[in-house]
């Protein structure tokens, strides 16, 4: 798919004005950061302190870390598939963590048996590239992001993304990688990644900042992320929002490449929530949230680093606002240019993961790669000599031209309901939900994919139970 150039959400000139106000935040206001070996670092680089564990970033310093970062980066997953991510590049699409599971009416706690039933159904979906790790609650917390990343590397084959709960499961996990690598490199194949979120407004956790500093040096790929939550841990407006977004990303970017410079970052600005003054909830789905992402991808381009966001809903089941909520949010990311979209599969502001949600979100993801894609034009493709030759004859389907480009040109379904009443009717009437549990029942009496060997698996067996003996 080629790349595109992406326009139309913030001009040139209002990205440097907000660059240009989020220096003179990180350099006036400054981050608040506990940690005494990030800070040493911090203040041996040139920043100041400023009030309050504050710590200064004077704009040199921001400018040569941008510098160090890469402008693009390579994500592998477990078949041994490359793809690089870089501004223009069409979007990727992944899962998101949550707490609980939704299947028909019943929503429970997120266990690894119902992990692994998602992740098997996950690992059929062709747009989806990367599987997030979640919160299991028949594990202690400190074991979670191991465990988790243990049922992701056996149940699917695609890139992994586990969510550290505590900076000792980096080491129980770059084991396991070793394992499933077979003795490669992990920084020549980074068939995982990571990330973290600033606390809004300004200021780093300790534990988040433990997590750059144990993970850096493998040349893992490392996600920043700024959560603002629009007029509740930030301004109101959009506009002000984005400010703080950006300066609190730009602190991350900063720490990644001192700890590890040249480490590959994915500059996001997209898990920016707004706040609901009518019902006191923030908000995953809402259309201001789809414009901040756009808006945070073309900040992120402006850097030269690829972006990320989520297409999420508060719909607490698959219905017809969890597909409007989604769509919308997804439509504005990939047209804005966001390079990892998350949300593949969750509902209620991404606290359930839902299996039939995922076989729907994998059809929304097909129609915004079809509409990233746009309409290409060549002699070739504007088919004159066959307009041409057909004049008034309704002919096309015979042509050869037809032939060679109907499926380049024209996106196919096997899940939505194109054809005709009677058809549909005599088929059952099946609304896309049924339809989509059918395809859920039938991925999950099929066994699973065995792509690990023996060998492997009793291994990443026994690093999880010495993990689990560590901490208890």
């Amino acid at each position: 798919m080629r790349e595109r150039r992406i326009e139309g959400f913030l001009s040139k000139k209002e990205i440097q004005s907000i660059h240009e106000s989020s220096l003179e935040v990180l350099s006036g206001t400054g981050v608040k950061i506990t940690h005494p070996e990030i800070r040493s670092l911090l203040l041996e680089a040139g920043a100041k302190e400023g009030n309050d564990f504050a710590l200064l970033f004077p704009p040199d310093l921001i400018e040569a870390s941008l510098k160090k970062a890469p402008r693009s980066i390579d994500f592998m997953d477990l078949k041994g598939n490359r793809v690089k991510v870089k501004p223009g590049a069409p979007p990727l699409f992944w899962t998101g963590n949550a707490m609980f599971y939704l299947r028909g009416p019943e929503r429970r706690e997120l266990t690894r048996e119902l992990y692994t039933e998602f992740c098997r159904v996950a690992d059929h979906l062709p747009h989806l590239h990367a599987i997030v790790g979640t919160n299991l609650s028949d594990y202690p917390p400190s074991a979670r992001d191991f465990v988790g990343f243990r049922a992701m590397a056996e149940y699917t084959q695609k890139h992994l993304r586990p969510v550290i709960f505590t900076p000792k499961g980096i080491e129980v996990i770059l084991e396991m990688a070793d394992v499933l690598l077979n003795g490669k490199s992990l920084k020549n194949h980074p068939i995982f990644s990571l990330g973290f979120t600033c606390v809004s407004p300004l200021r780093w956790s300790d534990s988040a900042l433990e997590v750059f500093r144990v993970s850096s040096g493998y040349g893992i790929p490392l996600m920043i992320n700024s959560e603002v939550i629009s007029g509740a841990t930030g301004p109101v407006t959009l506009a002000g929002s984005l400010v703080l977004a950006n300066a609190e990303a730009l602190s991350g970017v900063v720490i990644a490449q001192l700890l590890e410079p040249g480490r590959p970052v994915v500059f996001n600005l997209g898990f920016s929530h707004t706040f609901d003054m009518k019902v006191a909830e923030t908000l995953t789905g809402a259309p201001e949230g789809g414009l901040l992402g756009a808006a945070g991808s073309a900040i992120a381009h402006f850097h030269h680093l690829p972006s990320a966001s989520w297409m999420n809903t508060e719909s607490k089941i698959p219905d017809a606002q969890a597909a409007y909520e989604k769509t919308l949010l997804g439509l504005l990311h990939g047209l804005g240019g966001v390079n990892l979209i998350w949300g593949i599969g969750n509902l209620e502001s991404t606290l359930s993961l839902c299996p039939e949600q995922a076989i729907m979100d994998n059809e929304i993801a097909a129609g915004i790669l079809r509409a990233f894609k746009g309409i290409e034009m060549d002699e070739e493709r504007m088919a004159l000599p066959l307009i041409k030759e057909m004049g008034q004859k309704g002919d096309y389907l015979s042509s050869e031209h037809t032939l060679r480009h109907f499926k380049n040109e024209l996106r196919l379904t096997d899940l939505l309901s194109r054809e005709r009443w009677t058809v549909w009717e005599t088929a059952g009437k099946k609304e896309l939900l049924e339809v989509a549990k059918e395809r859920v029942k039938m991925l999950l009496n099929n066994p699973p994919i065995e792509h690990l060997s023996g060998s492997q698996r009793e291994k990443l067996e026994r690093i999880e139970k010495k993990g689990l003996e560590r901490i208890t």
